[in-house]
C-alpha cells in the first residue's frame, strides 16, 4: 500500500484521490495557525514556489488536536494562511494524526516511519508541522519533526526531482 491508495476529504468537503498526485514529489504535513512553529507557512510556500513546475506539491493538513492550536472553521483556516502567508498550495479539511480518530493516511504515514531518526518508535506525531517526503512512487522516503524548517528539506526534495 502506498500513498496513492488514500482518499482524503480537501477543504471544500470534496472527496480526493491521492492518486491524483502520482508521479509527483510530495511534501505531506499537519499544520497549525496558532502555533509557534506557524511561521513555517512563508518557508513551504517558498518551497513549493520553487519546486512546483517540478513535479512537486505540498499537501496541508490543518490538525486541531495539539493544544487546539488550529481553530476555526476550514474556511478560516484557509483565509488566514492565504492572507499572511500566501500560500497556495492545496489544503485539506481539518483532520486528526494520533489516536483512534486519526484519518487513515495519518496513521499510514504513522505505522511506516515509526522510529525513523527522531520518530518516536511508535510513530506518533510529537505536534504541529511534522511533515512526511514522499517520492513519485509513492513511497515515504523521509520524516521531518516540527523543528526542522522548510529550508532544510530543499536539498531532500531536489533529489527526487
Amino acid at each position: 500500500m502506498n500513498i496513492y491508495d488514500f482518499t482524503v476529504v480537501d477543504n471544500k468537503g470534496v472527496e480526493v484521490s491521492l492518486g491524483k498526485y502520482e508521479g509527483k514529489a510530495l511534501l505531506i504535513v499537519n499544520t497549525a495557525t496558532k502555533c509557534g512553529h506557524t511561521k513555517q507557512y512563508a518557508g513551504l510556500e517558498e518551497l513549493y514556489k520553487k519546486y512546483a513546475d517540478k513535479g512537486f506539491e505540498i499537501l496541508d493538513f490543518p490538525c486541531n488536536q495539539f493544544m487546539m492550536q488550529a481553530p476555526g472553521t476550514d474556511a478560516e483556516i484557509d483565509e488566514f494562511c492565504t492572507l499572511n502567508f500566501g500560500t497556495t498550495f492545496p489544503r485539506f479539511a481539518k483532520i486528526n494524526v494520533n489516536g483512534k480518530e486519526a484519518i487513515p493516511l495519518f496513521a499510514h504515514l504513522r505505522k511506516q516511519t515509526a522510529g525513523w531518526g527522531d520518530a518516536p518508535k511508535t510513530g506518533r506525531i510529537k505536534w504541529n508541522f511534522t511533515k512526511f517526503l514522499i517520492d513519485r512512487e509513492g513511497n515515504i522516503v523521509a520524516r521531518f519533526e516540527p523543528a526542522v524548517l522548510p529550508e532544510e528539506i530543499a536539498e531532500h526534495i531536489e533529489t527526487l526531482l
